[in-house]
């Protein structure tokens, strides 16, 4: 396992409890200059699916949705307390409220929601016929190629030890590009062998499904989350699992963006494993404001 995911599953997701329903998270240091929104929403999970845990319930509740909204940007310097509100308890379905605290104001609220484990009716749509992650070059193959004509922004964001892998099928941060249809796709996986526990794979897919959605909408207007000019923040995220997965296996991300207005960007992702199962689905607004 390498450190950036070491990291990322013995410290930044494995919250200090202080309280029945309060935590405490940590940031990695000198990575972000504000805290990454991913890791604010695996821990907030992680914060909410402790309390459902720790009950006697005759089956145990699955993460089957979260919604969350940014209300700050976050100090990485500084412990966020997350404050986890047990609304309701049901029959077959738990639901949690979080809130992200840092200097006394809330960073981050999210509602997350647990249903015990049931079958029913099944459809889904189609997997896209794109290329396979063996098919395409590694990060580390793509950096050794055009590391030296990136820009130094690009440059030193891609040179980063990170705990999640990627491989682009429509690598477009290597050259700039015109105005194109806003979609892409990116196959992911956790650097690594996670431990078998479905709470930490849920938790991994929810802090990697923010690395790249919001990027999505720029597509159409040729430029990207680097380009100084734009001001970029996630203003909410949404995340909707269907079907078990496991986060250190290839998954396939399936990003569009039917709109952007008001300086804001709408992006959507469907989320696939190699079988072809739709196993998540993603949906995003962000800040996209142009400065001249």
């Amino acid at each position: 396992m390498n450190k950036a995911l070491k990291t990322l599953i013995d410290t930044t997701l494995n919250l200090e409890k202080i309280e029945q329903l309060i935590f405490r998270g940590v940031s990695p240091q000198g990575e972000w200059q504000r805290v990454f929104g991913g890791q604010v929403i695996g821990q907030a999970l992680v914060a909410a699916r402790n309390t459902v845990r720790d009950l006697d319930f005759e089956q145990d509740r699955i993460t089957h949705s979260l919604h969350g909204y940014f209300l700050r940007g976050g100090d990485p310097k500084v412990p966020i307390i997350y404050e986890v509100d047990p609304i309701r308890d049901g029959k077959s379905f738990s639901t949690r409220r979080i809130v992200a605290i840092q200097h006394g104001k809330a960073i981050f609220s999210m509602i997350a929601s647990f249903q015990k484990q049931e079958s029913g009716l099944e459809h889904q749509i189609k997997m896209p016929n794109v290329a396979l992650p063996d098919t395409l070059p590694s990060e580390a193959e793509l950096m050794a190629k055009y590391i030296d004509q990136l820009p130094e922004a690009v440059r030193r964001y891609w040179s980063r030890e990170r705990p999640i892998e990627m491989r682009h099928v429509e690598p477009r941060y290597l050259a700039k590009r015109p105005p194109s249809e806003p979609a892409q796709n990116i196959w992911f996986r956790a650097s690594s062998k996670l431990p078998d526990n479905v709470d930490i794979h849920q938790a991994v897919l929810a802090f990697a499904s923010d690395f790249s959605l919001l990027d999505t909408s720029l597509i159409a207007h040729g430029t990207s989350i680097f380009n100084p000019k734009i001001q970029v923040a996630s203003l909410d995220h949404a995340i909707w699992f269907h079907r078990p997965f496991k986060a250190d296996e290839w998954l396939l991300y399936s990003q569009d963006s039917p709109s952007s207005s008001g300086s804001r960007g709408f992006n959507r992702g469907n989320i696939f494993n190699l079988d072809g199962e739709l196993i998540a689905s993603t949906a995003q607004e962000g800040l996209i404001r142009k400065h001249d």
